[in-house]
Protein backbone atom coordinates (compact mmCIF):
# COMPACT_ATOMS: atom_id res chain seq x y z
CA UNK A 1 0.00 0.00 0.00
CA UNK A 2 1.33 3.64 -1.04
CA UNK A 3 2.42 5.81 1.91
CA UNK A 4 -0.03 8.88 2.34
CA UNK A 5 1.98 12.27 2.55
CA UNK A 6 1.54 14.26 5.36
CA UNK A 7 -0.07 16.89 3.41
CA UNK A 8 -2.13 14.53 1.31
CA UNK A 9 -6.11 15.30 1.32
CA UNK A 10 -9.00 15.11 -0.45
CA UNK A 11 -10.58 18.62 -1.73
CA UNK A 12 -14.49 19.00 -1.90
CA UNK A 13 -14.38 21.80 -4.49
CA UNK A 14 -17.98 22.76 -3.56
CA UNK A 15 -16.89 23.08 -0.01
CA UNK A 16 -16.26 25.30 2.70
CA UNK A 17 -12.72 24.42 3.48
CA UNK A 18 -9.57 27.17 2.99
CA UNK A 19 -8.71 24.25 0.30
CA UNK A 20 -11.61 24.65 -1.81
CA UNK A 21 -11.46 28.16 -1.44
CA UNK A 22 -8.38 28.96 -2.80
CA UNK A 23 -9.17 26.52 -6.05
CA UNK A 24 -12.37 28.43 -6.87
CA UNK A 25 -10.55 31.76 -5.90
CA UNK A 26 -7.96 30.88 -8.70
CA UNK A 27 -10.59 30.79 -11.33
CA UNK A 28 -10.28 28.86 -14.19
CA UNK A 29 -8.10 27.60 -17.42
CA UNK A 30 -4.99 30.05 -15.31
CA UNK A 31 -1.33 29.91 -16.10
CA UNK A 32 -0.43 29.13 -12.41
CA UNK A 33 2.56 29.25 -10.33
CA UNK A 34 2.08 26.83 -6.98
CA UNK A 35 4.50 27.85 -4.43
CA UNK A 36 5.29 24.64 -1.66
CA UNK A 37 2.92 22.50 -3.71
CA UNK A 38 2.97 19.89 -1.30
CA UNK A 39 1.84 16.51 -2.66
CA UNK A 40 -0.82 17.85 -5.30
CA UNK A 41 -3.90 17.94 -3.10
CA UNK A 42 -4.91 21.38 -4.44
CA UNK A 43 -2.41 21.30 -7.96
CA UNK A 44 -5.00 18.24 -9.36
CA UNK A 45 -7.87 20.09 -8.78
CA UNK A 46 -6.41 23.62 -10.32
CA UNK A 47 -5.26 21.63 -13.51
CA UNK A 48 -8.30 18.98 -13.10
CA UNK A 49 -11.61 20.62 -12.12
CA UNK A 50 -10.00 23.82 -12.83
CA UNK A 51 -8.14 23.39 -16.16
CA UNK A 52 -5.39 25.14 -15.52
CA UNK A 53 -1.63 25.11 -16.52
CA UNK A 54 0.66 24.74 -12.97
CA UNK A 55 4.03 24.87 -12.99
CA UNK A 56 5.15 24.03 -8.94
CA UNK A 57 7.98 24.71 -6.55
CA UNK A 58 8.70 21.86 -4.32
CA UNK A 59 11.38 21.00 -1.99
CA UNK A 60 10.53 17.40 -0.71
CA UNK A 61 11.09 14.66 -2.77
CA UNK A 62 8.69 12.72 -1.74
CA UNK A 63 5.57 14.90 -2.72
CA UNK A 64 7.30 15.91 -5.84
CA UNK A 65 6.87 12.22 -7.29
CA UNK A 66 2.85 12.48 -6.14
CA UNK A 67 2.36 16.13 -7.24
CA UNK A 68 4.62 15.52 -10.68
CA UNK A 69 1.20 14.30 -12.81
CA UNK A 70 -0.89 17.45 -12.18
CA UNK A 71 1.98 19.74 -13.61
CA UNK A 72 3.36 20.84 -16.71
CA UNK A 73 6.64 21.39 -14.69
CA UNK A 74 7.72 21.28 -11.05
CA UNK A 75 10.76 22.73 -9.80
CA UNK A 76 12.24 21.35 -7.27
CA UNK A 77 13.61 24.86 -4.71
CA UNK A 78 13.88 25.65 -1.42
CA UNK A 79 11.63 29.04 -1.02
CA UNK A 80 13.69 30.01 1.82
CA UNK A 81 16.65 30.30 -0.72
CA UNK A 82 16.02 34.31 -1.52
CA UNK A 83 17.37 33.21 -5.32
CA UNK A 84 14.24 30.76 -5.76
CA UNK A 85 12.98 32.89 -8.65
CA UNK A 86 15.51 32.18 -11.01
CA UNK A 87 14.59 28.98 -11.93
CA UNK A 88 11.65 30.60 -13.64
CA UNK A 89 13.91 32.40 -15.96
CA UNK A 90 12.64 30.07 -19.31
CA UNK A 91 8.79 30.35 -18.11
CA UNK A 92 6.44 33.03 -19.29
CA UNK A 93 5.13 35.14 -16.55
CA UNK A 94 1.82 33.85 -14.52
CA UNK A 95 -1.72 35.12 -14.22
CA UNK A 96 -1.71 33.66 -11.01
CA UNK A 97 0.67 32.59 -8.15
CA UNK A 98 -0.85 30.22 -5.34
CA UNK A 99 0.60 29.93 -1.40
CA UNK A 100 -1.86 27.48 0.36
CA UNK A 101 -0.90 27.40 4.06
CA UNK A 102 2.74 27.91 2.79
CA UNK A 103 4.05 31.59 4.00
CA UNK A 104 3.78 30.21 7.21
CA UNK A 105 6.84 27.72 7.02
CA UNK A 106 8.88 30.25 5.76
CA UNK A 107 11.50 32.54 7.55
CA UNK A 108 10.90 35.98 5.06
CA UNK A 109 7.52 35.24 3.85
CA UNK A 110 7.63 39.49 3.67
CA UNK A 111 10.71 38.76 1.05
CA UNK A 112 8.52 35.79 -0.83
CA UNK A 113 5.86 37.82 -1.54
CA UNK A 114 7.90 40.68 -2.79
CA UNK A 115 9.13 38.38 -5.52
CA UNK A 116 6.34 36.91 -6.21
CA UNK A 117 5.62 40.72 -8.15
CA UNK A 118 8.10 39.78 -10.34
CA UNK A 119 6.73 36.87 -12.03
CA UNK A 120 3.04 37.72 -12.01
CA UNK A 121 1.71 39.14 -15.39
CA UNK A 122 0.48 42.34 -15.80
CA UNK A 123 -2.98 41.53 -14.76
CA UNK A 124 -1.94 38.90 -12.30
CA UNK A 125 -3.10 37.98 -9.00
CA UNK A 126 -1.88 36.41 -5.92
CA UNK A 127 -4.13 33.78 -3.64
CA UNK A 128 -2.45 33.19 -0.46
CA UNK A 129 -3.92 30.84 2.71
CA UNK A 130 -2.56 31.27 6.15
CA UNK A 131 -3.34 29.91 9.23
CA UNK A 132 -4.88 32.70 12.52
CA UNK A 133 -2.91 32.17 15.65
CA UNK A 134 -5.59 34.23 17.11
CA UNK A 135 -8.12 31.61 16.97
CA UNK A 136 -10.01 30.84 20.42
CA UNK A 137 -8.59 27.13 20.97
CA UNK A 138 -5.05 28.60 20.81
CA UNK A 139 -5.42 31.33 23.00
CA UNK A 140 -6.70 29.19 25.89
CA UNK A 141 -3.66 26.91 25.26
CA UNK A 142 -1.79 29.71 25.60
CA UNK A 143 -3.42 31.35 29.02
CA UNK A 144 -3.62 27.29 30.35
CA UNK A 145 0.38 27.57 29.88
CA UNK A 146 -0.13 24.12 27.43
CA UNK A 147 1.75 25.09 23.95
CA UNK A 148 1.38 21.82 21.88
CA UNK A 149 3.13 21.68 18.60
CA UNK A 150 1.26 18.71 16.15
CA UNK A 151 1.83 17.46 13.08
CA UNK A 152 -0.67 19.76 11.25
CA UNK A 153 -3.26 22.67 12.09
CA UNK A 154 -2.55 25.73 13.65
CA UNK A 155 0.48 24.93 15.55
CA UNK A 156 2.07 22.65 12.72
CA UNK A 157 5.84 21.93 14.63
CA UNK A 158 7.13 23.08 11.15
CA UNK A 159 5.28 26.86 11.11
CA UNK A 160 7.76 29.37 12.12
CA UNK A 161 5.81 32.46 11.29
CA UNK A 162 2.44 33.44 12.95
CA UNK A 163 -0.15 35.38 11.81
CA UNK A 164 -3.23 37.49 13.44
CA UNK A 165 -5.91 39.10 11.44
CA UNK A 166 -3.57 42.76 11.09
CA UNK A 167 -0.46 40.79 10.76
CA UNK A 168 -2.19 39.37 7.20
CA UNK A 169 -2.75 42.81 6.41
CA UNK A 170 0.38 43.97 6.68
CA UNK A 171 2.01 41.58 5.35
CA UNK A 172 0.13 42.08 1.78
CA UNK A 173 0.45 46.20 2.56
CA UNK A 174 4.10 45.76 3.13
CA UNK A 175 5.07 43.58 0.10
CA UNK A 176 3.00 46.20 -2.65
CA UNK A 177 0.26 43.96 -2.43
CA UNK A 178 -3.74 45.66 -2.02
CA UNK A 179 -6.38 42.79 -1.45
CA UNK A 180 -9.35 42.21 -3.47
CA UNK A 181 -11.17 39.75 -2.23
CA UNK A 182 -10.93 37.79 1.12
CA UNK A 183 -13.31 35.03 3.16
CA UNK A 184 -12.51 33.75 6.83
CA UNK A 185 -13.17 29.50 7.37
CA UNK A 186 -14.60 29.40 11.28
CA UNK A 187 -14.25 26.31 12.97
CA UNK A 188 -15.59 26.91 16.29
CA UNK A 189 -12.63 25.18 18.91
CA UNK A 190 -14.37 21.85 19.53
CA UNK A 191 -14.07 21.29 15.75
CA UNK A 192 -10.67 21.74 15.52
CA UNK A 193 -7.66 19.68 16.55
CA UNK A 194 -7.67 21.37 20.05
CA UNK A 195 -10.97 19.44 20.80
CA UNK A 196 -9.64 17.76 23.98
CA UNK A 197 -7.89 21.00 25.71
CA UNK A 198 -10.83 22.90 24.57
CA UNK A 199 -12.78 19.88 26.76
CA UNK A 200 -10.78 20.73 29.66
CA UNK A 201 -10.96 24.39 29.17
CA UNK A 202 -12.65 26.42 32.47
CA UNK A 203 -16.32 27.50 31.58
CA UNK A 204 -15.10 30.89 33.05
CA UNK A 205 -12.36 31.24 30.61
CA UNK A 206 -14.41 29.70 27.35
CA UNK A 207 -16.95 32.78 28.48
CA UNK A 208 -14.08 35.48 28.42
CA UNK A 209 -13.11 34.19 24.98
CA UNK A 210 -16.47 34.83 23.14
CA UNK A 211 -15.35 38.76 23.23
CA UNK A 212 -12.95 37.81 20.58
CA UNK A 213 -14.40 39.12 17.34
CA UNK A 214 -11.76 36.70 15.22
CA UNK A 215 -11.71 33.63 18.03
CA UNK A 216 -13.49 31.44 15.84
CA UNK A 217 -11.31 32.24 12.32
CA UNK A 218 -9.38 29.67 11.67
CA UNK A 219 -7.94 30.32 8.58
CA UNK A 220 -7.93 33.14 6.18
CA UNK A 221 -7.78 32.95 2.06
CA UNK A 222 -6.95 36.09 0.25
CA UNK A 223 -6.84 37.15 -3.46
CA UNK A 224 -4.27 40.27 -3.86
CA UNK A 225 -3.23 42.34 -6.74
CA UNK A 226 0.21 44.46 -7.01
CA UNK A 227 -0.75 48.03 -6.18
CA UNK A 228 1.52 50.96 -4.91
CA UNK A 229 -1.34 52.62 -2.98
CA UNK A 230 -2.40 48.94 -0.85
CA UNK A 231 -4.88 51.01 1.18
CA UNK A 232 -7.00 51.10 -1.41
CA UNK A 233 -7.58 47.30 -0.82
CA UNK A 234 -9.94 45.34 1.66
CA UNK A 235 -9.24 45.61 5.33
CA UNK A 236 -9.57 42.60 6.83
CA UNK A 237 -10.30 43.92 10.46
CA UNK A 238 -13.82 45.40 8.96
CA UNK A 239 -14.68 42.88 7.37
CA UNK A 240 -18.18 40.12 8.65
CA UNK A 241 -17.26 36.65 9.82
CA UNK A 242 -19.96 34.21 8.62
CA UNK A 243 -21.91 32.80 11.51
CA UNK A 244 -20.33 29.21 12.25
CA UNK A 245 -24.00 27.90 12.62
CA UNK A 246 -24.87 28.55 9.27
CA UNK A 247 -21.90 26.09 7.88
CA UNK A 248 -21.36 22.87 7.19
CA UNK A 249 -18.70 21.09 8.37
CA UNK A 250 -16.80 18.51 6.60
CA UNK A 251 -16.48 15.36 7.23
CA UNK A 252 -12.86 15.65 8.75
CA UNK A 253 -13.93 18.40 11.61
CA UNK A 254 -16.95 17.24 12.67
CA UNK A 255 -14.97 13.91 13.68
CA UNK A 256 -12.04 16.04 15.48
CA UNK A 257 -13.55 14.27 18.30
CA UNK A 258 -13.50 11.06 17.29
CA UNK A 259 -9.91 11.83 16.14
CA UNK A 260 -8.40 12.45 19.37
CA UNK A 261 -10.66 9.53 21.12
CA UNK A 262 -8.50 7.34 18.65
CA UNK A 263 -5.17 8.60 19.63
CA UNK A 264 -5.89 8.82 23.13
CA UNK A 265 -7.71 5.41 23.53
CA UNK A 266 -7.45 2.95 21.28
CA UNK A 267 -3.51 4.04 20.02
CA UNK A 268 -1.50 3.10 22.79
CA UNK A 269 -2.81 -0.44 22.45
CA UNK A 270 -1.29 -0.97 19.02
CA UNK A 271 1.60 -2.17 17.55
CA UNK A 272 3.62 0.12 15.20
CA UNK A 273 2.48 -1.60 12.40
CA UNK A 274 -1.39 -1.37 13.35
CA UNK A 275 -0.94 2.02 14.03
CA UNK A 276 0.02 2.84 10.67
CA UNK A 277 -2.57 0.96 8.88
CA UNK A 278 -4.93 2.39 10.95
CA UNK A 279 -3.68 5.97 10.35
CA UNK A 280 -4.05 5.06 6.50
CA UNK A 281 -7.20 3.74 6.67
CA UNK A 282 -8.72 6.96 8.71
CA UNK A 283 -6.67 9.14 5.96
CA UNK A 284 -8.32 7.81 3.24
CA UNK A 285 -11.75 8.79 4.55
CA UNK A 286 -10.50 12.29 5.40
CA UNK A 287 -9.49 11.95 9.09
CA UNK A 288 -5.78 13.25 9.92
CA UNK A 289 -3.69 12.64 12.98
Amino acid sequence: MEQRHRYEYNVDTKGTTAAAKVVRMVGKNKRVLELGAGPGSITRFLSGYGGCHVTAIELDDEAIKKLSPFCERVYRCDLNDHTWTSVLSQDDKFEVVVAADVLEHLYDPWATLRAVRGVLDVDGYVVVSLPHIGHNAVIACLLQEDVEYRDWGLLDKTHIRFFGIENMQQLFNSTGFKIVEAEFIVLPPERTEFTGRWRRTPAELKQCLTYNRFGMVYQVVVKAKPDLSPKRGLRLLSLPIPDPSSIMYTHATLHAKTVDLIKKIVLPYLSPRSRSRLRNILHRIGLRF
